[in-house]
């Protein structure tokens, strides 16, 4: 019999969902957090299945998220960051390394790890980049839930098929 998974969100349970949000430009980065919080509650997650823990910025980010997924308690982890092109190159390995680490974190637990860790172009600090970006987070927001509520529900889908 030839079964085909399908990715919605018809969960069979209540997942429990771990936020990792960088604190640096922590006005553009909790657009994110409140845009997946919102879907969730749209998708009927209640708010109590999902955990928002604060790290000092996006390279911090890879080592909570292996201890969350190592923890057991969660079906899934969102990490949440902007990296900044400060004039250096540095921007460039921070986003690859985090990136790459977050990769290597879900291959190692079994848990998925999602990245909503942008790294614009050109970021200045003013009122229309701040207005652009938090908009675009928004969006990264929306997407990223929706991703992760897929993902768990075919990962879901998966292990009934192995079983």
């Amino acid at each position: 019999m030839n079964q085909t998974l399908n990715p919605t969100f018809n969960l069979s349970r209540l997942p429990r969902v771990a936020i990792l949000a960088a604190s640096w430009h922590k006005d553009i980065v909790g657009v994110a957090v409140s845009a997946i919080r919102s879907e969730f509650g749209r998708c009927r997650i209640p708010a109590d299945q999902v955990s928002v823990i604060e790290v000092p910025g996006a390279f911090e980010i890879p080592l909570h998220a292996q201890r969350l997924a190592r923890s057991g308690r969660f079906d899934a982890v969102i990490a949440c960051g902007l990296v900044v092109d400060g004039g250096i190159y540095r921007h460039d390995f921070v986003a690859q390394t985090v990136i790459q680490a977050l990769m290597d974190v879900q291959l190692a637990t079994d848990v998925p790890v999602f990245s909503c860790v942008l790294t614009p172009h050109h970021f200045h600090e003013h009122g229309e980049h701040k207005r652009f970006f938090a908009e675009h987070f928004s969006t990264k927001g929306l997407e990223v839930a929706r991703a992760c509520l897929a993902t768990i529900a075919s990962l879901d889908q998966l292990e009934a098929l192995a079983a």
